[in-house]
């Protein structure tokens, strides 16, 4: 087989198009049974985006796509690039009014529902103000048409509508540290022209070849799912998609498939390695495991490494930056614990990193400050929020993180508190103004702050920390169900602490770091 030139796939149009002409018998995705080669991707994809032409789809409008993982998720999404859409994937977990916010803020034409969605839909569709057609990707009863069917009638001639690398294809919602959540939006040349460097790099662990089995575990509403599932078709890879993440059918993917490469969040990884099966699998084909959203345990890794044998590889970035912008490569993963395993890495090639103070200017090595970033990855802009927008990334281009750290004399970047407060639990960001707003509506509750503290499990669980109305008393499991039917579960507060009254600053500000501190006592950073 020739090598693949990345150069030929400068849009996700191409991607489907340049691996049915160079391999069309080759398998793309496999999917509970379901086994699609490159050439009847494409197909499908040019099927996907005649069809959205005959609904009325024009470049440049949203579609949406709510529910689980599926390989019929990247027919649609890369079937959209082909026409120029936007697919906008949105969590299945999330609660019916958090779903509709983002159908309607993207304002959405089309709506893919998985079945595990279907019955939250069907809730909310009378909200829906601008979807004209709503899919069901698989059977259920909703009386919407079935994908396949729809999908079908549809030609399978590629429409070959022009696509510019830096039309925006993908928008990914990220919850604000204040107010709603905001659209991330991401060109082709945002999701592509990194790893086009990158691949020209030559790192071992970015290698693929066409032997390369890729498993997409994550969520496709994440730059972890979608992100990761693009980089192995960008590959050429076989990717076997998992419709949600459990841990026993990891082991089965691994066994059976005969996966090569896999991205997970560490606290998946603790829960599959913790499995008694865990060391009876074959791992002989493994040979990287990429994982990101937190910093690893060191005694997790060595467990980790002790049991599956291969390299590691802790992956840094957001939404914003499409993914990974900041890599611990494989020979730092030293299981003695070396100082630079605290590290989230250096820059990927073709990444900028510097560190800043309040004003702007950059610090110096060692120095803690707001953690910035310029590459080609960075995001296009947030959807309709230009204020935002700028806020976030200046005139010269520099993305502001949020996050707080330092460089050392070598470059590696080391993560030590979270500017905007954000909480990261099981690799999912949570945002404690949201939850503090389904949490203050209760009845017993005068003030609420949101902390996020050490979880042995999930890295960070969210704790709420209230104080009661004059002459109400608090009941805690009260005030969690009361949550969780105003946000999704996991959002929800997993704890709940009272205390006479909240610190503030003269201006009246909460000091959550304040909030936070007997949490996290005795650790050297605040992350988890």
């Amino acid at each position: 087989m020739e090598s693949i030139d990345h150069s030929q796939m400068p849009t996700l149009a191409e991607i489907p198009r340049y691996h049915a002409r160079l391999r069309p018998d080759a398998t793309a995705f496999v999917f509970e049974g379901r086994s699609t080669s490159f050439g009847a991707f494409n197909r499908h994809t040019s099927q996907v985006a005649n069809a959205l032409l005959a609904e009325g789809v024009k470049p440049g409008d949203h579609i949406c796509y709510v529910g689980k993982n599926s390989d019929h998720y990247f027919e649609v999404q890369f079937g959209g690039a082909k026409v120029g859409a936007i697919m906008t994937p949105v969590s299945c977990r999330l609660a019916g009014r958090e779903i509709t916010y983002m159908v309607n803020d993207a304002k959405a034409k089309i709506l893919f529902v998985g079945p595990e969605c279907a019955e939250v839909i069907k809730g909310i569709e009378k909200d829906l103000g601008t979807v004209t057609r709503i899919i069901a990707m698989e059977p259920c009863d909703a009386g919407w048409p079935l994908y396949e069917a729809w999908r079908d009638r549809a030609s399978d001639r590629d429409p070959m509508l022009p696509v510019s690398e830096n039309d925006v294809t993908l928008q990914l919602y990220t919850s604000g540290t204040t107010g709603n959540p905001k659209g991330a939006m991401l060109t082709h040349h945002n999701l592509l022209g990194g790893r086009r460097i990158a691949a020209d790099a030559k790192m071992d662990w970015n290698e693929w070849g066409p032997k390369d089995v890729s498993l997409v575990a994550m969520p496709v509403a994440h730059i972890g799912g979608t992100g990761w599932g693009l980089v192995g078709l960008y590959n050429g890879a076989k990717g076997i998609v998992a419709r949600e993440f459990d841990p026993t059918k990891v082991l089965d993917f691994i066994e059976r498939d005969g996966i090569s490469k896999m991205f997970m969040v560490p606290a998946a990884l603790q829960i599959v390695v913790n499995l008694p099966r865990a060391r009876e699998v074959d791992y002989r084909r493994l040979k990287f495991i990429l994982y990101g959203a937190s910093p690893i345990p060191l005694d997790l890794l060595r467990e980790c490494i002790e049991v599956f044998g291969c390299g590691f590889v802790q992956q840094y970035g957001m939404t914003e930056t499409c993914g990974t912008i900041v890599y611990l490569p494989p020979e730092d993963h030293d299981p003695a614990g070396t100082p630079r395993m605290r590290a989230a890495g250096i820059p990927m090639p073709g990444v900028e990193i510097k560190v800043i103070d309040e004003a702007g200017n950059r610090v110096a090595a060692g120095v803690v400050g707001e953690v910035a970033i310029r590459s080609v990855s960075n995001m296009a802009g947030y959807w309709n929020l230009p204020e935002a927008t700028s806020k976030t990334i200046d005139a010269e281009g520099w993305l502001r993180t949020g996050d707080a750290g330092y460089l050392d004399k070598d470059g590696y970047l080391y993560i030590q508190d979270r500017v905007k407060d954000m909480i990261i639990s099981g690799g999912e960001n949570i945002y404690p103004a949201e939850v503090e707003s389904a949490v203050y509506g209760h009845p017993d509750i005068a003030e609420v702050a949101v902390i996020g503290v050490p979880d042995d499990k999930w890295g960070e669980a969210v704790k709420a920390i209230v104080v009661a109305k004059p002459g109400h008393s608090i009941d805690p499991a009260d005030i969690i169900r009361f949550a969780r039917e105003r946000i999704a579960a996991f959002k929800a507060p997993k704890s709940i602490d009272v205390i006479a009254a909240l610190p503030r600053n003269p201006s009246g500000k909460i000091l959550r770091r304040q909030l936070r501190e007997p949490y996290w006592a005795g650790k050297d950073r605040r992350v988890n």
